[in-house]
């Protein structure tokens, strides 16, 4: 892999440039690994991954040099536009690990930290055209047969049992008491484990996403979890993800279901944790955010889509291995180099953006879930998840507020995320939700329903996020329960919540 200069020509770099300052020679944030390349791991790009990417973006441009863990070379792709074409020719840039010159050459090993992300494993994410195809197609049909309100229903219940916890102590650490934990208690159901493999599977998939030596060892872990629930459904199906791609006629392997099962554990936990506390952090710490809330300008599903624009839940993710040599972004990538997209660089890059943090509203053309091919297939369960998280969050708790300075809360980022380490909240003490199956985000108690739909009963159902009425039969309106629940978010001004 060549590498461009450390100070590159004039050409080179981005019209206009950054708005924010580059730090001089000399200065620690700045200091470059070997041959003058920036490492996208260890202490100094953890401190400030996004100055790191605008440090990047003006010295290099829309592609830059950097170093993964054990200062392997690869491409950051920085721009909006660079990312798009990396994402939509997979001809040109595969996803299959097998074609990384490193890995050939015998300079990246299975036991590497950064192998459990890059290395091929038998899943869509990592395979291309026909292949692919077959794998995709069985995910994302497996995905459809999901009955989202029957899901929210479910994460609701979840939802109302973690605040249960703090609610009478009037204070709580909501990334550890709330977050962290509802995504995996909705994530076990989805494919079919119990929910008692929760809290261990959230440490495990963390790991595996921080890229310590311990990611080798949790992956191993989440595979053997993932191979007995498969051979459990494959002589015992029930109405979860493990059963239908088992039963899917595209006849995956058994490797190839466990494969998929890990995909969409990880990566939805990951991404829906932080997706829930950032959005949070940022309601609760910037007044005009929460007035917009407040105010009827801005619906919660509005706001999720900003925090998708500012702080996407990933920030870095495997983007492919150039099958040829190639020029991108001003840099010549030859064949085998392994390309990286930079997600929360590329939503804000100049050339589609005004300014870092500018509005907006009602453009989800944002990178958060990447594009192409390969684009995240379970993005729609995340942001239901999300959404149903914090409406319950809030209308439980209205009066939620932080007990930090926002400066003093502290972060922690790895090459491929960034996220909150914690953050402290106070509240009204509040009584416990009336006992029984579940309740509502209006505290009104609901029956006991499965968060899938049964497969004879899937294929009659309307497959719209939160509104699935069996086709021919009218809607019946709304309930006392709903009711009830709009009453409280227009008073939290989400009334136009659906």
């Amino acid at each position: 892999m060549t590498r461009p200069s450390p100070d590159p020509s004039p050409s080179s770099r981005p019209a206009g440039g950054l708005t924010a300052a580059v730090p001089p020679p000399g200065c620690p944030a700045h200091d470059p690994g070997p041959g003058g390349v920036h490492r996208l791991y260890g202490p100094v790009a953890s401190a400030d991954p996004f100055g790191l990417y605008e440090r990047l973006r003006a010295e290099h441009g829309s592609v830059a040099p950097v170093l993964l863990e054990g200062d392997v070379p690869a491409w950051l792709v920085l721009g909006y536009a660079e990312i798009l074409e990396v994402t939509r020719n997979p001809r040109r840039f595969s996803r299959d690990g097998r074609n990384w010159g490193e890995y050939r050459a015998g300079r990246v090993s299975a036991a590497s930290p950064i192998a459990p992300v890059l290395l091929w494993g038998p899943d869509c994410t990592h395979e291309d055209g026909e292949v692919h195809q077959r794998l995709r197609s069985a995910l994302n049909q497996s995905l459809d047969r999901f009955d989202r309100r029957g899901l929210r229903r479910h994460v609701q219940r979840y939802a109302h049992q973690l605040i249960d916890r703090f609610a009478a102590a009037g204070e709580a650490e909501i990334l550890g008491q709330y977050a962290q934990q509802l995504p995996m208690l909705a994530l076990t159901t989805v494919l079919g484990l119990p929910e008692e493999e929760g809290p261990r599977l959230v440490r495990a998939s963390r790991q595996l996403l921080i890229g310590t030596e311990k990611a080798v060892s949790a992956d191993r872990y989440i595979q053997r979890t993932l191979g007995e629930l498969v051979a459990r459904k494959s002589t015992d199906p029930g109405h979860d993800l493990a059963s239908w791609l088992l039963a899917h006629p595209a006849d995956l392997s058994d490797e190839e279901v466990v494969h998929h099962l890990r995909l969409v554990m990880v990566a939805g936990n990951e991404t829906t944790t932080n997706l829930i506390v950032n959005t949070l952090r940022v309601v609760l710490t910037h007044p005009r955010f929460r007035g917009s809330l407040h105010g009827g300008r801005m619906t919660l599903p509005a706001a999720v889509e900003q925090v998708l624009w500012d702080e996407p839940p990933i920030s870095v993710c495997p983007g492919g291995f150039a099958t040829q040599d190639v020029e991108l972004g001003g840099q010549h990538i030859r064949e085998g180099d392994v390309l990286l997209l930079g997600l929360a660089a590329a939503n804000v890059d100049p050339a589609v953006r005004p300014a870092p943090g500018a509005p907006m509203h009602g453009n989800r053309s944002h990178l958060a879930f990447t594009s192409g091919p390969h684009e995240c297939p379970g993005q729609d369960i995340g942001r239901a998840i999300t959404g149903t998280a914090i409406e319950v969050l809030l209308a439980r708790l209205p009066d939620l507020r932080l007990t930090a300075e926002p400066d003093d809360l502290s972060w922690s980022s790895s090459t491929w995320s960034r996220h909150l380490d914690a953050l402290p909240v106070a509240f009204s003490r509040r009584d416990p939700a009336p006992s029984g199956a579940g309740t509502t985000a209006a505290g009104e108690a609901v029956p006991a329903e499965p968060a899938v739909a049964p497969a004879a009963e899937a294929g009659a159902r309307h497959r719209r996020l939160g509104r699935e009425t069996p086709r021919g039969v009218p809607h019946a309106g709304p309930t006392r329960a709903w009711r009830a629940l709009r009453a409280r978010l227009r008073r939290w001004g989400l009334h136009r919540y659906r």
